[in-house]
């Protein structure tokens, strides 16, 4: 019994440090921050950045309507919750060489709050 509360507890301790985030805050936070060069939701496609549906989960620079850097298609990344997080956080300390210009966001909670948003645009 001990080892199975043990193993509970590391669960735990080991899991992601995300909290639920608001997804209507990350949809305003997303339109004024990233809506002028990503799209997302239905009808989205690339533009001066790509098409951001199902992006959790998704290898980068693997969708066919972006002409993405060579950083980003070789970059091997796939997008998990936390590596999109560090992403939004300091784009260029994930992927060296990435063609995006955005400086990040160092505010914990509008980086959950847009992935709770982008969450709300995978495939169910």
């Amino acid at each position: 019994m001990k080892y199975v509360l043990l193993t509970l507890a590391l669960t735990f301790i080991a899991a992601p440090a995300f909290a639920a985030g608001d997804a209507e805050a990350g949809g305003k936070l997303f339109t004024k921050t990233c809506g002028g060069c990503h799209s997302i939701g239905e009808g989205a496609r690339g533009g001066f950045g790509p098409q951001l549906n199902g992006i959790i989960g998704r290898p980068a620079g693997t969708t066919t309507d972006y002409q993405y850097s060579e950083a980003m298609k070789n970059s091997g990344v796939v997008w998990t919750q936390e590596k999109l997080a560090a992403y939004i956080e300091d784009p260029k300390s994930v992927v060296s060489g990435t063609r995006m210009i955005f400086w990040g966001i160092s505010d914990s909670q509008k980086i959950e709050n847009i992935l709770a948003y982008l969450e709300t645009f995978q495939p169910k």
